[in-house]
């Protein structure tokens, strides 16, 4: 086999020069690594920093502000058509009805006061008579012992009014409240009536709105509340008002949870619900006759009915009874009385008090006049002068019988005839001294009277001891 010179050669001559062969196996090593891997590393150029201002920021407009809700809008009620009548109640639980728009709101009627005891306040609400009819409320004793009265019913279901007018029951009876599954038809209206607006509200029981609301308003209540009781709540115009109780009586009667004997209600409303646009919270009793005779905020006046007689009241597919021509109501703020002011609240006559005379200028002083002892005692009014106490006066004198002439008797030694006449006279200024002090003791009141009395009659009798 023939090999090239070449190479031969080359290795002959790198064989035969050690220097060659070291210098050729470090090249070959060199070259080894290179192939195997070879990095290279290049200096960053220098990088060029320029600085830029921001821009200034740009103003964001404000967000808007929801829109504040809309404020109800109160209208003040139309005058009215209403037809009042009385109605007798029935004394069993009657068959509910359908009607197809709301009760309008309820009217105003105080009770009078109790004519005797165990009397029970009836009427006073809304019924349907072909068309929804005021029943004016009366006083009436129960039909019989032991019977008690239930209120009307009202509830808003798929949007008709299921109505029981208000009733007797016997002793041991209780309510019992239509079931949702029965069926009830629509009633038709009376020939010319033109129908109201559907019931506005929530479904579930309720009473009709208070005095002066927005037609077709409801408030939902409890079982066996009394319409009267929002008789003093504050016209709504928009759902909201409902009542509710603070103290639930249940009883159970066929599976039917049925509230009796309400003694306490509480209505309240939030500030889109009411004419003013405030909340309103308010206890009220539940007796018919208290509710009723609250005062109300808008006064719609129930008419008197025309005839004292009662109708009965409405069975479905009866020829209802003749109804007496609707009377006009409007509507009327009812101020609530306050208490009169302190100082406006009347008092009781009371007697003149004694008025002081007034001094004149020129008037001399009566105590100065009276000497030291007036002037030392207090000022008398009128009521305080003592009554003046009569002075007994002296006996006038005896004049005496001229006695006998006794002879002349011898001279005796004693006092002369000057000595006696000067002691006759001063006994008489004596006694003329005691009389003026006895007639001026009432113009000095009598102050030192009982001081003075026994020396003046011991100088009286000395005096006529002298005259002796």
């Amino acid at each position: 086999m023939h090999k090239p010179a070449c190479s031969l050669d080359l290795r002959v001559s790198i064989a035969s020069n050690p220097a060659r062969l070291l210098a050729a196996t470090a090249a070959a090593l060199v070259a080894t690594i290179g192939i195997a891997g070879c990095v290279v590393y290049e200096s960053p150029r220098p990088h060029r920093v320029v600085y830029a201002e921001p821009p200034p920021p740009v103003a964001q407009p404000p967000a808007p502000e929801p829109a504040p809700p809309p404020q109800p809008v109160y209208e003040e009620p139309a005058p009215q058509a209403v037809v009042s009548v009385y109605v007798e109640p029935p004394l069993v639980q009657p068959a509910p009805i359908a009607v197809g728009w709301a009760p309008p709101p309820l009217l105003v009627e105080a009770p009078p006061p109790m004519p005797f005891g165990g009397a029970v306040w009836i009427g006073g609400y809304w019924v349907w008579e072909g068309n929804w009819v005021w029943a004016a409320g009366r006083w009436a004793p129960p039909p019989r012992p032991g019977y008690v009265w239930v209120h009307p019913y009202y509830e808003n279901r798929d949007g008709a009014v299921i109505f029981i007018t208000g009733h007797w029951h016997a002793p041991g009876v209780v309510f019992v409240p239509p079931p949702p599954t029965l069926r009830v038809t629509v009633v038709a209206a009376a020939p010319g009536v033109i129908s109201g607006p559907r019931p506005i509200g929530p479904a579930g029981v309720f009473v009709p709105a208070p005095p002066g609301s927005r037609l077709g308003l409801i408030v939902p209540a409890p079982i066996g509340t009394p319409p009267a009781v929002v008789t003093s709540a504050p016209p709504v115009v928009n759902p909201g008002m409902r009542i509710q109780r603070p103290t639930v009586n249940n009883t159970n009667v066929t599976n039917v949870t049925n509230v009796t004997n309400v003694t306490n209600v509480t209505i309240v409303a939030p500030p889109g619900a009411t004419r003013g646009g405030r909340a309103f919270e308010s206890a009220v009793p539940a007796q018919a006759h208290l509710a009723a005779g609250m005062p109300p905020v808008v006064k719609v006046s129930a008419p008197v009915p025309a005839s004292a007689q009662p109708i009965p009241a409405f069975v479905p597919g009866r020829t209802p009874r003749a109804l007496p021509p609707p009377q006009m109501v409007r509507a009327q703020e009812h101020s609530t009385p306050t208490q009169p002011a302190a100082t406006e609240r009347p008092t009781p006559a009371q007697p003149a008090a004694p008025q002081p005379t007034p001094a004149t200028p020129n008037a001399r002083d009566a105590r100065r006049d009276r000497g030291p002892v007036a002037a030392r005692e207090p000022e008398r009014t009128q009521t305080d002068v003592p009554r003046a106490t009569p002075v007994a006066t002296a006996p006038a004198p005896v004049a005496a019988t001229p006695a006998a002439v006794p002879p002349p008797a011898a001279p005796q030694k004693g006092p002369s005839a000057r000595d006696d006449n000067h002691m006759k006279g001063g006994a008489t200024r004596k006694g003329e001294e005691t009389r003026t002090a006895k007639a001026e003791q009432p113009k000095n009141g009598g102050g030192n009277a009982s001081h003075e009395k026994p020396d003046k009659d011991e100088k009286h009798k000395k005096a006529e001891k002298e005259r002796e």
